[in-house]
């Protein structure tokens, strides 16, 4: 399977996201709907966008090696935060499971009026194995 993480001359360079992957063969991908910040109960884990991003990113972690994958084969992630929240811990909370060694993933993040009661971050991501 081919991976490619671009970033073309011309645009921005971050060490925290690629500006596009391009998957060259046919392979196993994975769409993973909206995770929020709940535990296995469906219960809101705290009251802060950095633990509620903590728990969605385990979330997805969980998700993905029920199927053989990890979070290093996310192409792409998008990051829902409700308005008026700092997505800073969410940030925070990112740089903790990803490993630094891989090559980051597209990332889309969009300032929502608002989500589910009590939830102030929804991440569904894109892998591919």
């Amino acid at each position: 399977m081919g991976v490619r993480h671009i970033n073309p001359e011309g645009l921005h360079r971050s060490p925290a996201f690629s500006q596009a992957v391009v998957v060259e063969q046919p392979a196993k991908t994975i769409y993973v709907g909206g995770q929020n910040g709940v535990d296995a109960d469906g219960k809101v884990v705290g009251p802060t966008v950095g633990e509620q991003a903590g728990q969605a990113f385990r979330n997805l972690a969980t998700i993905l090696e029920s199927e053989g994958a990890s979070l290093a084969n996310i192409v792409h992630w998008r990051i829902a935060v409700a308005d008026g929240h700092s997505f800073d811990e969410g940030v925070a909370a990112f740089q903790q499971v990803w490993n630094r060694a891989d090559p980051p993933p597209a990332i889309t993040v969009h300032v929502v009026a608002g989500l589910g009661p009590g939830f102030l971050v929804e991440i569904d991501a894109v892998a591919v194995v």
